[in-house]
């Protein structure tokens, strides 16, 4: 079956030197044909990590071609009508091009003990939250009385471009399956290897039939860390201790190191599984650094990905 593939790239921390070289980045992935834009939500952070919605609304103004989106927004920490009406604002900014991805966020993001919030609390404030944004999307006035909201009138204008503004979905519990059902036009990967991903789009696809809204095949999604070196490289130490702390699993699993052939080898492990939707992140430290190995992947993975993997033409000819 033909899948279209897409590969985006993606930021949890800010790794530039200078705010000129992450400009010089954008511009690079802008013209070299990458698909999307990613950044990781973390409000609470004692490295540099860039604020996620204001990332979005630089990004609407910077490109014309990009898309871009949070890979997860963690729900729970966000006021939903505020995060609504921020949504849809990029999204008319940006002409239709925003990718908002929702999650209820990991119960060790240091944001849980600094607010003094309940993780108990997490899944069903994401669920009232999800109903809350995607009504205000959708409706002219809403009314919600839920646990944790409250609602009378409320309303947003102008609503999204995009009149079915996507919704992505992260985590891979019953719970999170579940609600990807109920909410999302697509569901993003986290930790999962391809071993773990089969059984997850699997059961997704089984719940959403069940819901009556059964989601796209190409809407499943993945990120991975990568760069063009060897594992043993020295520059990966730095990245691969924070990584085991921040996740307690052994980078060499979850990253792709080697050349070109190498990095979509590990793509198509992920297309297997039934992922179609890619977000790869730079291993990589300093504006030369994240400038080369961007431009590594632009010039030699992305034409792999377009050969192995050709684009329906249906969908080509849509566009």
């Amino acid at each position: 079956m033909l899948r279209n593939v897409a590969v985006g790239l993606g930021l949890m921390e800010f790794p530039f030197d200078s705010v000129a070289g992450f400009w010089r980045w954008i511009d690079l992935c802008e013209a070299g044909g990458v698909d999307s834009l990613w950044q990781t939500d973390r409000i609470v952070s004692r490295e540099p990590i860039l604020e996620c919605m204001s990332v979005m609304a630089a990004l609407a103004g910077r490109t014309r071609r990009l898309k871009f989106g949070v890979n997860v927004l963690s729900l729970a920490f966000r006021d939903p009508v505020l995060l609504a009406k921020q949504c849809a604002t990029i999204d008319v900014l940006s002409e239709g091009r925003l990718l908002p991805a929702f999650g209820i966020g990991s119960p060790l993001a240091p944001e849980w003990r600094t607010l003094n919030l309940d993780t108990k609390t997490r899944g069903r404030k994401t669920d009232e939250g999800l109903e809350i944004i995607r009504r205000l999307w959708a409706e002219d006035e809403v009314d919600f009385e839920g646990v944790h909201y409250r609602l009378s009138g409320a309303s947003i204008s102008p609503k999204p471009v995009q009149p079915d503004l996507p919704m992505w979905i992260g985590g891979s519990s019953p719970a999170a399956i579940r609600r990807t059902a109920r909410f999302g036009t697509g569901w993003q990967a986290g930790g999962e290897t391809p071993d773990d991903i089969g059984a997850v789009v699997a059961a997704i696809r089984e719940a959403a039939i069940a819901e009556g809204r059964p989601i796209d095949d190409d809407h499943y999604g993945a990120g991975i860390a990568f760069r063009f070196g060897r594992p043993d490289d020295p520059a990966l130490e730095r990245l691969f201790d924070a990584y085991r702390r921040r996740t307690g699993r052994d980078p060499q699993k979850y990253f792709a190191i080697g050349d070109a052939e190498a990095i979509v080898e590990r793509i198509g492990h992920y297309v297997t599984a039934g992922i179609s939707k890619f977000i790869l992140r730079p291993a990589a430290r300093g504006d030369s650094e994240m400038l080369a190995q961007t431009r590594r992947l632009v010039e030699e993975v992305l034409p792999l990905v377009a050969t192995r993997w050709p684009r329906p033409k249906k969908r080509l000819a849509a566009e």
